[in-house]
């Protein structure tokens, strides 16, 4: 289902159920897999990799080339994109930067209109990523997390797994997973709320808490407080929550900010 007026280049591979809307242009380089819908005016350049039931909204460019001056014509990169993603009108993509690189986009996201992917991005499952919001290079969003639309994140920053960013903020450090953050740099408590509906337990929720107020709230620098976690009793999710804080090498993890009440804990 090709309309006549989309450009399907020779080499370019269509699965099963593919449709192609109106001036849509498809390069060689492209692998659409089955029941994919590219809608009007959406451009795949270079490698591009898309998996089964994604949706590419109107005027989406996926694979265009990275925004990195150091980047030199004929390198061999690309996009790659798991299977039941979203992309509304007029998101954009970059493929990698380096020689055999890709951006890469896992399962079940929702990319809303004017979504900006940086070269080298790296989108886990079931994100949801609000208008408008702009990522810069080798940014990785986890599992799960909710980015606030109009939201800005800086090259190489990491945001964790059921993280919920307010929009209109900017963000240049990491965020460590289920917290909420806002504003430029700050997370203001748990994300009790998105948690809940991720299935956790009150319990399980607590030791998050517990996690938050010892690297946070303690008075103990980053340092100590991983090492005084190694020493104390956490399951799961307080053990990827220290993990997570002790990787946080390149840009540091955003500071906290009380918001008055006491409600976010």
């Amino acid at each position: 289902m090709v309309h006549p007026t989309a450009v399907v280049a020779p080499g370019a591979t269509l699965g099963n159920g593919v449709e192609i809307g109106p001036y849509a242009v498809v390069g060689a380089g492209a692998v659409i897999g089955d029941e994919t819908t590219l809608q009007s005016h959406v451009v795949l350049e270079g490698s591009v990799k898309i998996g089964r039931k994604n949706v590419v909204g109107h005027g989406s460019v996926i694979g265009g080339l990275p925004q990195d001056l150091g980047f030199k014509g004929g390198t061999l990169s690309g996009v790659e994109i798991g299977d039941d993603n979203i992309f509304r009108e007029y998101c954009t993509v970059h493929r990698g930067t380096a020689e055999g690189t890709a951006t890469q986009i896992g399962n079940g996201n929702y990319l809303m209109t004017g979504v900006h992917l940086g070269h080298n991005c790296r989108i886990g499952n079931n994100v949801i990523i609000a208008n408008n919001c702009l990522l810069g290079g080798y940014v990785r969003i986890d599992d799960g997390a909710f980015l606030g639309g109009g939201t800005t994140f800086h090259q190489f920053m990491h945001v964790g797994r059921l993280v919920m960013t307010q929009g209109s903020s900017a963000f240049g450090k990491d965020i460590p997973p289920f917290l909420l953050a806002a504003e430029r740099n700050f997370v203001f408590g748990v994300n009790l709320i998105g948690l809940k509906r991720a299935g956790y337990s009150a319990a399980e929720r607590d030791e998050v808490r517990r996690a938050f107020k010892l690297l946070y709230r303690s008075g103990l620098n980053i340092k100590q407080a991983v090492e005084k976690a190694a020493e104390t009793e956490f399951g799961l999710l307080g053990q990827e929550f220290f993990a997570f804080v002790a990787e946080a090498r390149k840009r540091g993890i955003v500071p906290y900010r009380h918001g008055g009440d006491g409600r976010e804990l």
